[in-house]
């Protein structure tokens, strides 16, 4: 049984890297893998991606989106590699950075990173799913659930226990921009929609709801698509 998790850059690096994060998340993994499950995890690129997104756009004095994503596929693939050395020893084999090439998964854990300009890391975990036959992506960022409208700026919105996917891209859009802090990203939600892919949205930095959801116990989150 694959698993698939996106974890957001957001919380293996808000300012700094968050080391408590990341042994909590390896050690709430750690006996399910003992106990035979294996886990695929796509990083996200966090602070650093946006400031350095930031810079860039201080200095060129443009929004190119392609130069933007690039920056952000670099902080993404740091993350991963970070992730790779915390797992080395159930996990053998290298980041992967192209969901669609040819990909050794000979241990317990895989490691995943941003791909190519166009979308986040979410939609390498919707391909990696779909390649693994996963059928949920647990998505784990600084958002504990879905929210009818986002509640920094509508104090009236609510938060979701269940969303459909058609619900869920009138939330979020069609259109990714580099940076973005979503749910889930707009070319993932299409693709999740498509091929019937269910996805989990829950906090990251709570590991013990993890560990509920990866039970199969009550959770807190918000369900997107087929419950």
């Amino acid at each position: 049984m694959v698993t698939v998790l996106s974890v957001g850059g957001s919380i293996i690096s808000p300012d700094a890297v968050d080391t408590k994060l990341i042994v909590g998340l390896r050690d709430t993994l750690m006996p399910f893998i003992n106990a035979g499950r294996r886990f695929v995890l796509v990083t996200g690129g966090g602070a650093p991606a946006r400031t350095y997104q930031r810079a860039y756009r201080e200095i060129a004095g443009d929004t190119d989106s392609a130069e933007q994503d690039w920056i952000g596929i670099s902080a993404t693939r740091l993350n991963a590699q970070l992730l790779r050395g915390v797992f080395r020893a159930v996990c053998p084999d290298p980041v992967v950075t192209d969901p669609t090439a040819d990909i050794s998964f000979d241990g317990k854990v895989l490691i995943g990173a941003g791909w190519k300009p166009g979308f986040s890391t979410d939609y390498d975990a919707v391909l990696l799913a779909e390649r693994f036959g996963a059928d949920t992506v647990i998505n784990l960022s600084n958002i504990e659930k879905v929210y009818t409208a986002d509640p920094r700026t509508d104090p009236s919105a609510t938060p979701l226990d269940a969303v459909s996917w058609e619900e869920f891209r009138a939330l979020v859009g069609d259109d990714w921009v580099p940076g973005s802090n979503l749910p889930f990203d707009p070319v993932a939600t299409r693709y999740a929609a498509q091929i019937g892919l269910r996805v989990i949205a829950a906090g990251g930095r709570d590991t013990e709801n993890l560990r509920h959801i990866l039970a199969g116990e009550p959770f807190h989150g918000t369900t997107i698509g087929p419950t």
